[in-house]
């Protein structure tokens, strides 16, 4: 009977990189998306290109069965997307500001 849970558990744990990877990939793509509404690309451009490049070099990373390294990039580039929709939205709200006489 322990065997079987133990075999049960490790096929069950054999699956959760390529959903763990995909889930942080749909996030992180979500989140670009805001970012690329709140005009990232001009406002804050650091953080929006190293979102881009970060989405990217995860989904490389699945293409190549490395998991581990998908799943850390995937959130970084999540992390990087909620910063340029901060930053851009700052920027946007800075410049609609009345300006002072």
């Amino acid at each position: 009977m322990k065997i079987a849970r133990a075999l049960l558990a490790l096929a069950a744990l054999s699956g959760c990189g390529p959903v763990q990877s995909t889930a942080y990939l749909m996030d992180a793509e979500v989140q670009i998306e805001a970012a690329r509404t709140a005009q990232a690309e001009r406002y804050a451009p650091y953080e929006w290109t190293s979102a881009n490049l970060y989405y990217r070099k995860s989904k490389e990373e699945v293409g190549y069965a490395d998991f581990e390294q998908a799943v850390d990039f995937a959130q970084k580039a999540q992390k990087f997307a909620v910063q340029a929709r901060e930053n851009a939205m700052k920027a946007t709200r800075k410049e609609e500001a009345p300006k002072a006489p």
